[in-house]
């Protein structure tokens, strides 16, 4: 490992800060780059949108390798365009960037949404069927961060297809589901027999540092912890974490989706964001089994099980 910095974009969000926080351990020169400054003081900020080529050319100044974290995420971005403009545009001007300053190391998280919805478990194999933009747009960039892998063989290009990734402060779904939960607001849709993959953010951290080590050429990761859980065990860990008992109130998978159709309909009248809708629904009742093998057969161990990071 070299005495350059280590860049994240992305680094003030969710999964950055504990990346950060888990590279400092390892006392290397770290370079967060985002449009807000982070809560933590894990490295030397860099305020910056990847959209900026010339900015982001600065910020990546004596960096040897990008941990490329900065997407839009969410599943209700407005306007939609953004997807495409934050997720391909922003890889784009890395990738320029990378070429200008010689960076020959990129470990990019992608997302489990490559694959799109189905009954089958999701392996690095499949072939990529993403349903949503944030999935066309993740595939989109990993598309062109394997073209500039290839033009040298010295470079070295990890993905890692992130499941659903959970823990202190985060926004996203697990933390959505908890605090339904926890205020008695939520309803369970359908059976509850599907399957979910999901992953705790430490452990998540933890691959992303391996990932530094691995060499040059083009690796591809699934990552999620294991076990994987029924939608109903899932509600049942957190509502035990919580003092709760049982799996709560349930309606079936037909109503809950109408339920889901006609606050997308209110949205459009009114602009307004409900945590309620069809896309929501859909996600929320389909299977979303991971294949995770390529991870651990790297030597990776998750230093912390499911329910101890529900419980956190």
């Amino acid at each position: 490992m070299s005495g350059k910095a280590i860049a994240v974009t992305g680094g003030a969000g969710f999964i950055g800060r504990f990346l950060a926080g888990r590279l400092v351990q390892r006392h290397v020169p770290v370079r967060l780059l985002d449009v807000q400054a982070p809560s933590h003081d894990f490295g030397d900020f860099q305020l910056v949108d990847i959209r900026d080529g010339d900015g982001l050319r600065q910020a990546l100044k004596d960096c040897s390798t990008v941990y490329h974290l900065a997407a839009a995420h969410r599943d209700d971005v407005r306007p939609t365009s953004l997807y495409a403009d934050v997720n391909i545009n922003g890889t784009r001007r890395l990738i320029e960037s990378a070429e200008a300053l010689q960076i020959k190391r990129i470990i990019f998280t992608s997302t489990v949404a490559v694959y799109g919805l189905g009954d089958t478990e999701f392996k690095e194999d499949n072939e990529p069927a993403p349903f949503n933009e944030y999935g066309r747009t993740k595939l989109a960039a990993e598309i062109m961060l394997r073209e500039w892998a290839s033009r040298d063989p010295a470079r070295s290009l990890v993905i890692i297809r992130l499941a659903a990734t959970f823990g202190p402060g985060n926004k996203g779904n697990i933390h959505t589901l908890i605090e339904q939960i926890r205020n008695r607001h939520f309803v369970l849709v359908g059976a509850g027999q599907n399957r979910k993959s999901i992953a705790y953010v430490q452990n998540v951290a933890d691959f992303l540092v391996q990932c530094e080590d691995f060499l040059s050429g083009m690796h591809v990761y699934n990552y999620c912890d294991k076990p994987d859980l029924t939608t109903n065990e899932l509600v049942s860990l957190i509502r035990r974490s919580l003092g709760f008992r049982g799996t709560g109130l349930r309606v079936p998978f037909a109503v809950g989706l109408v339920g889901g159709v006609m606050f997308d309909a209110v949205a459009r009248l009114t602009g307004g964001n409900f945590p309620i809708s069809a896309v929501r629904i859909r996600k929320f009742c389909a299977d979303t089994v991971v294949n995770a093998e390529r991870a651990y057969a790297s030597g990776f161990i998750a230093r912390h099980s499911l329910p101890a990071g529900l419980e956190r």
